[in-house]
């Protein structure tokens, strides 16, 4: 049997947190569902073409435009017909906006697993259009999907709650959390070719998007005097104009890296003083989650999904509050090395499994159960 897997951009070492998501999690499935083949329907301009496996997960390039809010629907749509096409039995839809198309996919026939990662609709980027088709996105997803998949546990109890027809098809799997691969270079002589001192550096690792703060980061550092460097690890796509104001903001003492190498980015956490996360929207942190698991000092915004760790209090901030974000930077007081509660705490090997398992169920059942069914 086989399932087509959309909505992420692709993999592999493509930035963002679904990618990221799916990077660690597919291999690990192939590895456990031997029978089911697993194909990824990466959109062309993100990935490279030629390479049509990773790690035993079939790669497939279609083309979709870049740069426009219709982008993940249009990827979606064409994965959606190749996977009718190609032999899909279901299909696994990331994020909400693509399960716009959730009713389709069941009206072609494929069984359906939707992963809700997050709220998009409450990012500041989108018009009201947008919000308006993410909203409609989640509920056709949710009410459409076979199973679906939240990341964290306020996310899952606000779906149970807002569609309970559809309560017991809804599901809590956390991101996951794992050692990253390690580096050829020792770690002294990676941060010298950087520039970077041991301990003596913040680090923030995000996209650069508006949603994820970085901007009010880089005030908040200036504000507060911290002679320490701010490293921000993440890309922006070319001539974004979010991008450019970062840049045009930021003084000496902060340095952009682009995307990192995973390898380089645990040389990275690991001997950080501090890494902040000020987002303003989140799914369950995966960059926050690495964080931790490198043994480094977190503060985050307190935005309900990064609560959703249960860190201590003085891991968190006011999100978007530049003045409380500088007085905490300016003492120096870095929150002490939190442990993750063992119930927000699961390696990508338990996600898989716990995943495998939504699969198998999903591929046995009956073939009237995948005809267009909606929920009440």
């Amino acid at each position: 049997m086989k399932i087509c897997v959309t909505g992420l951009r692709g993999i592999p070492g493509v930035m963002g947190g679904v990618e990221t998501h799916c990077e660690e999690l597919l291999p690990r499935i192939a590895a456990t569902l031997v029978d089911t083949e697993i194909e990824v329907c990466c959109r062309a301009p993100y990935v490279d073409p030629a390479m049509t496996s990773f790690r035993g997960v079939a790669l497939k390039a279609l083309y979709c435009p870049t740069g426009r809010s219709s982008e993940a629907i249009i990827s979606t749509l064409f994965s959606i017909l190749y996977a009718r096409t190609h032999g899909a039995t279901a299909i696994h839809i990331h994020a909400v906006g693509p399960g716009l198309l959730a009713p389709l996919a069941r009206l072609l026939g494929l069984k359906v697993l939707l992963t809700h990662h997050g709220a998009d609709y409450e990012r500041e980027k989108w018009g009201r259009g947008a919000k308006w088709m993410l909203r409609m996105g989640e509920k056709l997803g949710v009410q459409f999907a076979n199973t679906v998949v939240c990341v964290s546990p306020s996310l899952t109890a606000r779906m149970k709650e807002r569609y309970p027809g559809r309560a017991e098809h809804v599901d809590f799997i956390p991101n996951g959390v794992s050692a990253l691969p390690p580096c050829p270079q020792p770690d002294d002589v990676l941060l010298a070719e950087m520039g970077l001192q041991p301990g003596n550096y913040l680090c923030c690792v995000a996209r650069l998007v508006p949603e994820k703060g970085i901007h009010y980061l880089i005030e908040a550092h200036a504000r507060s005097g911290d002679p320490r460097t701010l490293v921000i690890a993440g890309a922006a796509k070319k001539s974004d104009r979010y991008a450019q104001k970062l840049a045009q903001m930021a003084g000496a003492n902060v340095r952009f890296l682009g995307m990192v190498p995973r390898a380089q980015l645990g040389v990275l956490l690991r001997n950080a003083s501090l890494f902040v996360l000020p987002s303003f929207h989140e799914g369950l942190p995966i960059a926050a989650l690495e964080a931790l698991a490198s043994n480094c000092p977190v503060l985050l915004s307190d935005i309900q999904p990064n609560l959703d760790l249960g860190l201590p209090a003085d891991c968190y901030f006011p999100v978007g509050d530049v003045g409380v974000l500088a007085t905490r930077l300016s003492r120096r007081d870095s929150p002490r090395r939190a442990e993750l509660p063992v119930e927000a705490l699961m390696d990508w090997d338990e996600v898989a499994q716990r995943t495998a398992v939504r699969y198998r169920e999903i591929l046995s059942r009956s073939h009237q159960d995948s005809a267009l069914k909606p929920a009440r």
